[in-house]
C-alpha cells in the first residue's frame, strides 16, 4: 500500500514539482494545501502519512502550521522544504516537530531519501 503524503507549498509549480517526485516514487498525494492554514484542515480531513511543508506561506507559516498539526496528532510525520536554509530556520522547524528538513532547489533522490527516512 502506498504512503499518503499530503503537499503544502503556496507556489503550485512546486507543488507540481514535489508530487511528481513523490509519485513516480510509489508514494500516494492526496491532498495539496497553498497556505498553513488550509494545511491543518486538510491534514485532519486526510490523515495522511506524511506531510511536506513550505515555511514561508501566507495566512499561517509553516512552522506554526507543523505546531498546529502536532497538536491534533503528535506522531504526525512532517517534511519542510524551503528555499531559506538558514541554520535558525531549521532548527526552529526541528523543535516544532518537524521530521526533516529538505532544502529548495532539491534533488529528487533527497526528497525520497527524507520521506523514506521520515516513515521508516
Amino acid at each position: 500500500m502506498a504512503y499518503k503524503v499530503l503537499v503544502v507549498d503556496d507556489a503550485s509549480f512546486m507543488r507540481m514539482m514535489i508530487k511528481d517526485i513523490l509519485s513516480k516514487n510509489g508514494f500516494e498525494v492526496v491532498g495539496e494545501a497553498e497556505n498553513g492554514l488550509k494545511a491543518i484542515e486538510k491534514y485532519k480531513e486526510l490523515e495522511p502519512d506524511l506531510v511536506t511543508m513550505d515555511i514561508t506561506m501566507p495566512e499561517l507559516d509553516g512552522v506554526e502550521a507543523v505546531k498546529k498539526i502536532k497538536e491534533v496528532n503528535p506522531n504526525a510525520k512532517v517534511i519542510m522544504c524551503s528555499a531559506m536554509g538558514q541554520k535558525a530556520m531549521v532548527i526552529e522547524a526541528i523543535q516544532a516537530g518537524a521530521t526533516d528538513f529538505i532544502v529548495k532547489p532539491f534533488q529528487a533522490d533527497r526528497v525520497i531519501e527524507a520521506a523514506k527516512k521520515a516513515l521508516a
